[in-house]
């Protein structure tokens, strides 16, 4: 569950971030992305319309589902961002754990609110038939 200091409260809220934020869009999601100097914490807030699912229990469970696969990023996010999610399709209900983390963890990338993952260089090892 995300910490109560790390929510939205109210629609103006969104607003700003709507109107200043950044998209980078997914397949299945998308998210907003607005530096917002009068925080000092990151805001996360995740919308999923009635046109993706009827049902109220399976917005509530992709809701949920975006939340625990932003919690082992929220270490990182070291700016006071806003940051909005639009679900865009049911498939995330469905969708394995670490795959939805994989997806959040990259548009967080892309978004550059949290550091790309740098690959070590490989070293280069001789072998006895090239010495």
């Amino acid at each position: 569950m995300l910490a109560r200091t790390h929510r939205f409260h109210g629609y103006n809220s969104l607003n700003f971030a709507y109107k200043q934020g950044q998209t980078v869009r997914g397949q299945l999601v998308s998210v907003k992305v607005a530096l917002n100097p009068r925080r000092k914490t990151y805001r996360a807030a995740v919308v999923v319309s009635r046109k993706v699912s009827k049902s109220a229990v399976t917005r509530n469970r992709i809701r949920r589902r975006i939340f625990a696969a932003l919690d082992p990023v929220t270490k990182q996010i070291t700016q006071p961002y806003d940051l909005v999610w639009s679900v865009y399709s049911d498939q995330l209900v469905d969708m394995p754990l670490t795959t939805l983390r994989q997806l959040v963890q990259r548009q967080l990338q892309q978004a550059k609110v949290i550091p790309t993952a740098q690959r070590e260089p490989r070293a280069i090892v001789k072998t006895k038939a090239e010495n």
